[in-house]
């Protein structure tokens, strides 16, 4: 039986672990060839070696989506490795919470950087080959799929997130000029902004008070129990979603069903407002 990615080239940064971890496995079982991306080594070639266990083709390239030459090295890897490009899903990123008063430069800064700026960076790296690509099979138009996640943060704001909710909303932004301009070259770009996502960054603080090392800085992750259960009880579906149903929402954006659907923002939140 074909897959539905078979021998596509998809680029997921973060995939190391929780959600971009769910989409790579997903990609990779309808065929995709995977680059896979983390912070960390460790968590990056395990994925690695879970794709290629389960019969798939994956390569790692390790290190922070924030460094300026990150976008480069992340295509060429690409590009050596399985000669293109077909999917690319901007993930990297985490959480850096404050109400703006106690907010420093630093935490606005570093926040967009990631769900930003790198991405833009990602996206401008791949230009030439979207380009290049697109004329030489000008007579037999093959579609390429760009999906950034964002965030219901980034939809409707959140208290105490002033930065990653500008960042998430600036990804939207993108994601709409990016249609525009790329739909020429035949490439869908959409968003999916996600709600309560169960992964340690959205587990309770009581769970062991779980951190994440982001240039020597270490930044607890995770959100207060009564918190949790506010926002849970805000769900119609009535719980926080598993990282392999998001998987599922932007696997819909990478499948050739998706041709004609550009510059949307897909909220899969269980329902939430």
């Amino acid at each position: 039986m074909i897959q539905k990615l078979q021998d596509k080239v998809a680029l997921v940064s973060g995939s190391g672990r929780g959600i971009g971890n769910a989409i790579a496995m997903k990609l990779a079982s309808e065929g995709a060839r995977l680059v896979i991306n983390d912070l960390d080594e460790a968590p990056a070639m395990e994925t690695v070696a879970a794709i290629r266990a389960a019969g798939g083709q994956a390569v790692a390239c390790v290190g922070s989506v924030t460094d300026a030459d990150f976008g480069t090295r992340f295509v060429a890897t690409a590009l050596k490795e399985f000669g293109g490009v077909d999917i690319i899903v901007n993930n990297a990123g985490y959480t850096w919470d404050n109400v703006i008063q106690k907010m420093s430069d630093q935490q606005w800064e570093d926040i967009l950087a990631v769900h930003l700026t790198a991405p833009f960076r990602i996206l401008r790296a791949a230009s030439d080959f979207i380009r290049e690509a697109a004329k030489k099979e000008a007579d037999a138009p093959v579609f390429r799929k760009v999906v950034n996640i964002s965030s219901t943060s980034g939809v409707y704001g959140n208290a105490g997130q002033a930065n990653y909710a500008a960042a998430k909303a600036g990804i939207n932004g993108l994601t709409k000029a990016m249609a525009k301009e790329w739909g020429r070259y035949k490439v869908n770009v959409n968003s999916v902004a996600f709600g309560l996502i169960q992964t340690r960054l959205t587990q309770p603080l009581t769970a062991g008070e779980a951190s994440v090392d982001i240039g020597g800085r270490t930044i607890a992750v995770g959100v207060q129990p009564d918190r949790l259960k506010a926002a849970e009880a805000t769900i119609p579906l009535g719980r926080g979603g598993t990282p392999e149903e998001a998987a599922g929402a932007v696997y819909m954006f990478c499948i050739p069903e998706s041709n004609y659907v550009s510059g949307q923002v897909l909220v899969c939140g269980g329902g939430r407002p």
